[in-house]
C-alpha cells in the first residue's frame, strides 16, 4: 500500500511531485535545521485518487491518526483539547506555485470550550477570540463556500459600532460577538451548525483543499501559467504558531532579492499582530520588512542569516513566509520565488557572476516569454504627464487603459476590444479573470507581497500596489486623487510598474532598452547600458554558443529583412510574395486575371516582372550572405480583387445612372467565376502555378534576376524557392522543372552561375505522410505549422477563435489555442513523420518551420527535439527564439 503520509522530518526539496512545492520545502528547512512548526504532508497522490473516486484513499484515515498523534506528543497537547488545545493550519501546496488559487484554514481546533483554554494559555483573551473568528470566518469561506463579503460585512459593521477603522482596536467583547455573528452566518448560509469537533474541522477543510484543486480560479490559474491538470495538490497540517498574539509578535514575507528588480536588499513585508493571510491578503498596509530590525532586532537578524542560508542552498532568489510568536521566530514557507522578467535576468546574470550556479544554468533560469515582456514599450519620459499619485512598484510595465472597478467589467470591455485598467481597494483570488482581461492592475491596499503583485509578476502584467492616497471608491465606480481629481469608471490612466506612478490620461510609449540593444542602438559595453542590458546581453551570448536550431525571420521587404538582422535572424525563413502584390500593383494582378487571351496574360505578367525584381534585390541586398527562402504565390486568386459586395454595389449604382461599368462588370463576373465555397481549400498555392501559366514561372525569373544582379555588384545572394500547398510529388516535379529551366536561362542570360535550392512548404496532412516521396524532388522542406493545423483539426483559425475557442478553452479541451502553442501529439506527429520519411529519402535535406509557431517558446523545443535545422519567425520574436533554442540545447 503506498505511503499518503510524510512528518515534514521524512521528506526534502527534491520531492514536489509527491509533497508539493510547500510540503517539500518545509521538509527541506527542517532538514537544515530551522525553526520549522511541526506538522506532516498529504501527498499529491491522495488528492488524486479522491478526485477521482469522491473519498479517500484505503489507509489515509489511519494515517493521519498516527501522524497526528504524533504531532500531539511531540507538543505535548491535543487537537482541540479544552485546557491546552493544539491548534492548526491546513494549506495547500501544489507542485509549482499558485498564490492564493487554494485553499487554507488556520487555527483549526478551536470553539466554544478550547477557545478558553487558548485563552488561559496565552495570558490573552481578544488573541484567543480574534482567532476563533478567524477560523470561522475562513471556514466558512474556503469549506463550506459562505460568501466573504458577509463575514466582512459583519466586520464593518463591529469597527464602525467602536468608532475605529481597523480591527487592530477591536476589544474581546467585539470578537465573541463577531464569532456569534458568524456562527449565525454559518447555520443560515450552509443550513447546518458551525463544526465544534476539531477532527471534523480537520477533515472537512482537508477535503476542501483537495477540492480547491478543480475551483474555478485554480483551473483558469493553471491554465494561464501551461501547470498540468493531472498533477493533484498536497496537504500541509502543521502546528499554529501565532502572530497575533501581541505587538511583540507578527508575521511577514521576505524575499532574498528584490522580486521586482533582482537588486540584492531586505525586501518583503511585515505586520505586527496579525497572521499570515492578513500580510498576502492586503487588508491592512505593512511595514517594510527593514522596519523589523527596530521593532525586534533579535529576530531581524536571525531572519537574514537564515535567509542567507536559503539562498546559498537553493542557488536563487528565495520567497519566505515567517511568523514572531512572542519574539520566537518561526518559518512557515519557503520557495524559489516569482520574479519580473527583469528581475529573472538580473538574477540569473549575478548569480553566475558570484559564482553560484553557471553560465548555463543562468540560461535555464530565464525563458522566452520574459525576454518577449523585457520587449515591451514603456512610457516616454520625456512626455509631460499628469501624475495622480503613486504606489509600489510591484510589476513593472506600462499600461494604459481606462478604469475599471471590478472584475466583471474588466472582462466585459476587454472583450469588446477595450483596453482596461483594474482598480481595486485589494485584489483577491477571484479577480483572477479580470486580472487576466485587463492590461495593468492598481490597488490602493497591499505591499509587494500582497496578491496583486504576486500574480501580476507571475503573469507579466504591469502592477502598482499600496497607493494609499488614492481612494479607490469601487461601490460608486471612481476613484479621487490627492489633488481633488475625480476619475470615474471609463476614464484613461496610465500605471507605470517600473516607477508605481499612476497617470491621468494616456501616456505615449517609446521601445525599451532592451530592444534597442537588440536593434543595435546600444552596446552592451557602453555606458548607456544598464544592468539589463548588459545581463540579457550575457545570457544572448550563451544561448547563441549552445544552440543547435538557426533562426530565421518571416520578412517580406528590405526593412523588414535589415531589422530581422540587427535582432539576429539567420536568413529569412518565409519571404511572402503575395505582399507584394497589393497597393498599387493589385491594378496589374486585376489585368492578369482578367486577361482573355495568352498575350494579355504575358502582358501583364511582363509588368509585374521588374517590380518583383526590384524587390527581391532589395531583401537579398539586407540579406547578403544569409538563405532567404521565397514562398511563391499563395493565396487564392480573389483576394486580389475587390469585395464582391463591394464591387456588385459599384456596378448597380453605374448601371441605376446609366454611366458606363465595363470594367467593372468585368471584374464582378471574374470575382463570381473565382468565388469558391472554401478558398482556403481551394485554387491556391501550387495550384495556382498549374493553372495560372506563367504566374510561376515569372515569379522565378524575378528571383533568378535579381540574385543575378547582386551576384554582378559583389554580392551574395542565396535565394531559396519554396513551393507551397504541395500535396502530391507530382505538383511539386513540374513547377520544379519549370523553375529550373528558368534559373538556367536567366544564368545564361546574365553569364552568372545561379544554383539555390528549390522546395516546399509541408502544411496538408498528405504531403507529411508523403513526404518520403516528395522529398526525392526537394532540397528543403517547410512546415507551414498554420494550414497543417487548420488541415489536421479541420477549422478555420480566422473563424473558430472568435466563435467557439473560448469555450473550449473554459471546458478544458484545449489547454492552450492550438494556433499558439503547437499541438505536439498530433500537428507534432505529422512534423515528426515527415522529418523522418524527409531525412530517410534525402539524408541532406534542410528542415525547417515558418509558422507562427517558430516564435512560441514551447513549439520551439519540439522543434529542437525532432531535429529542425532551424525556426523563422516574426522579426520581434527572433531573440525569443534564439533564447529557448539555447535552452532546448541546454536540456537535451
Amino acid at each position: 500500500m503506498p505511503k499518503y503520509v510524510y512528518e515534514f522530518t521524512e521528506g526534502n526539496k527534491d520531492l514536489k511531485d509527491l509533497l508539493g512545492g510547500k510540503g517539500a520545502n518545509l521538509a527541506e528547512m527542517t532538514n537544515l535545521g530551522l525553526p520549522v512548526p511541526p506538522g506532516f504532508t498529504i501527498t499529491t497522490e491522495a488528492c488524486r485518487h479522491y478526485l477521482e473516486h469522491g473519498h479517500n484513499p484505503d489507509g489515509l484515515d489511519a494515517e493521519i491518526d498516527a501522524k497526528l498523534s504524533g504531532l500531539e506528543a511531540a507538543m505535548g497537547k491535543r487537537l482541540g483539547q479544552p485546557d491546552n488545545p493544539l491548534l492548526v493550519s491546513v494549506r495547500s501546496g501544489a507542485k509549482f506555485s499558485m498564490p492564493g488559487m487554494m485553499e487554507t484554514v488556520l487555527n483549526i481546533g478551536l470553539n466554544d470550550e478550547s477557545v478558553q483554554g487558548l485563552a488561559a494559555q496565552s495570558g490573552n483573551d481578544r488573541f484567543a477570540w480574534d482567532s476563533y473568528r478567524r477560523l470561522i470566518q475562513m471556514f466558512g469561506k474556503t469549506v463550506l463556500d459562505i460568501d466573504g463579503d458577509l463575514f466582512e460585512d459583519a466586520i464593518e459593521a463591529a469597527k464602525r459600532a467602536r468608532g475605529v477603522s481597523d480591527d487592530l482596536h477591536l476589544e474581546t467583547d467585539d470578537f465573541q460577538r463577531l464569532v456569534a455573528t458568524f456562527k449565525d452566518i454559518v447555520a443560515e448560509q450552509a443550513g447546518r451548525p458551525f463544526p465544534t469537533d476539531p477532527r471534523e474541522q480537520m477533515d472537512l477543510a482537508i477535503a476542501a483543499v483537495f477540492n480547491s484543486w478543480n475551483a474555478p480560479r485554480a483551473v483558469l490559474y493553471r491554465r494561464q501559467e501551461r501547470i498540468p491538470v493531472d498533477l493533484g495538490t498536497a496537504v500541509n497540517v502543521c502546528s499554529m504558531v501565532f502572530g497575533n498574539l501581541g505587538m511583540d509578535s507578527g508575521t511577514g514575507v521576505a524575499f532574498t532579492r528584490d522580486p521586482a528588480s533582482g537588486q540584492q536588499g531586505v525586501y518583503g513585508d511585515y505586520l505586527a499582530n496579525a497572521q499570515g493571510e492578513d500580510v498576502v491578503a492586503g487588508i491592512r498596509n505593512t511595514v517594510p520588512l527593514g522596519d523589523l530590525e527596530k521593532i525586534d532586532k533579535t529576530s531581524y537578524d536571525e531572519l537574514m542569516a537564515i535567509m542567507e542560508k536559503l539562498e546559498n542552498h537553493y542557488r536563487d532568489l528565495c520567497d519566505i513566509e515567517f511568523t514572531i510568536e512572542r519574539g520566537k521566530l518561526w518559518m512557515l514557507q519557503t520557495r524559489v520565488g516569482k520574479r519580473t522578467a527583469a528581475a529573472a535576468f538580473r538574477i540569473a546574470d549575478q548569480l553566475a557572476d558570484q559564482g553560484m550556479i553557471t553560465r548555463e544554468e543562468a540560461v535555464s533560469r530565464v525563458n522566452g516569454d520574459q525576454l518577449a515582456q523585457l520587449m515591451f514599450p514603456r512610457f516616454d519620459e520625456a512626455t509631460e504627464r499628469h501624475r495622480l499619485g503613486r504606489g509600489m512598484n510591484a510589476s513593472p510595465g506600462a499600461a494604459v487603459g481606462k478604469a475599471v472597478f471590478d472584475s466583471y467589467t474588466a472582462i466585459k470591455w476587454s472583450r469588446s476590444g477595450e483596453k482596461v485598467i483594474l482598480c481595486r481597494r485589494e485584489t483577491n483570488p477571484d479577480d483572477l479573470e479580470g486580472m487576466i482581461s485587463a492590461q495593468g492592475i492598481l490597488t490602493s491596499r497591499g505591499g509587494k507581497t500582497s496578491h496583486a503583485a504576486v500574480v501580476a509578476r507571475g503573469m507579466g502584467k504591469t502592477c502598482v500596489c499600496g497607493a494609499e492616497e488614492l481612494d479607490i471608491d469601487t461601490k460608486n465606480r471612481r476613484m479621487s486623487a490627492p489633488g481633488g481629481e475625480v476619475i470615474e469608471e471609463g476614464d484613461v490612466i496610465s500605471i507605470d510598474g517600473t516607477s508605481g506612478e499612476v497617470f491621468l490620461g494616456e501616456v505615449p510609449v517609446v521601445d525599451s532598452p532592451v530592444v534597442r540593444y537588440f536593434d543595435g542602438e546600444i552596446d552592451p559595453a557602453s555606458a548607456d547600458a544598464d544592468d539589463l542590458v548588459r545581463a540579457v546581453h550575457r545570457v544572448m551570448e550563451q544561448v547563441d554558443a549552445d544552440r543547435r536550431l538557426d533562426v530565421r525571420a518571416n520578412a517580406d521587404n528590405p526593412d523588414d529583412a535589415a531589422r530581422a538582422r540587427r535582432m539576429g535572424a539567420q536568413g529569412i525563413g518565409l519571404c511572402r510574395t503575395e505582399h507584394m502584390f497589393l497597393g498599387d500593383r493589385r491594378q496589374l494582378v486585376e489585368r492578369l486575371i482578367l486577361a482573355d487571351t495568352e498575350a494579355e496574360q504575358e502582358k501583364s505578367l511582363a509588368a509585374l516582372l521588374p517590380l518583383q525584381r526590384d524587390d527581391f534585390v532589395g531583401i537579398f541586398e539586407a540579406m547578403d550572405g544569409l538563405p532567404v527562402t521565397v514562398r511563391l504565390l499563395d493565396p487564392p486568386l480573389h483576394e486580389f480583387l475587390p469585395d464582391i459586395t463591394e464591387l456588385s454595389v459599384r456596378v448597380a449604382v453605374a448601371e441605376s445612372r446609366g454611366e458606363k461599368h465595363e470594367n467593372d462588370l468585368r471584374l464582378l463576373q471574374a470575382v463570381h467565376k473565382l468565388h469558391e465555397q472554401n478558398p482556403m481549400l481551394g485554387l491556391r498555392g501550387v495550384r495556382l502555378g498549374l493553372v495560372v501559366p506563367g504566374l510561376f514561372t515569372m515569379q522565378v525569373r524575378a528571383i533568378a534576376q535579381a540574385a543575378a544582379e547582386r551576384v554582378k555588384a559583389g554580392g551574395d545572394p542565396r535565394p531559396e524557392v519554396m513551393i507551397p500547398l504541395v500535396g502530391t510529388v507530382q505538383e511539386l516535379e513540374i513547377i520544379r522543372d519549370e523553375s529550373l529551366r528558368v534559373v538556367s536561362e536567366v544564368a545564361a542570360e546574365q553569364g552568372v552561375d545561379l544554383d539555390f535550392p528549390i522546395g516546399t512548404m509541408i502544411e496538408l496532412p498528405r504531403a507529411a505522410l508523403t513526404a518520403g516521396q516528395i522529398a526525392q524532388s526537394a532540397e528543403f522542406f517547410s512546415f507551414g505549422t498554420n494550414d497543417l493545423t487548420q488541415t489536421v483539426w479541420g477549422f478555420s483559425r480566422d473563424d473558430v477563435e472568435a466563435s467557439f475557442f473560448s469555450a473550449y478553452l473554459e471546458k478544458g479541451v484545449f489547454g492552450i489555442s492550438p494556433f499558439e502553442s503547437l499541438d505536439v501529439d498530433g500537428v507534432g506527429r505529422l512534423i515528426r513523420i515527415a522529418a523522418e520519411e524527409g531525412r530517410a529519402a534525402r539524408p541532406d535535406i534542410k528542415l525547417g518551420v515558418c509558422g507562427e509557431h517558430g516564435g512560441d517558446p514551447g513549439s520551439v523545443h519540439f522543434f529542437h527535439e525532432v531535429g529542425l535545422d532551424y525556426v523563422s519567425c516574426s522579426p520581434f520574436r527572433v531573440p525569443v527564439a534564439r533564447l529557448e533554442a539555447g535552452r532546448a540545447a541546454a536540456r537535451a
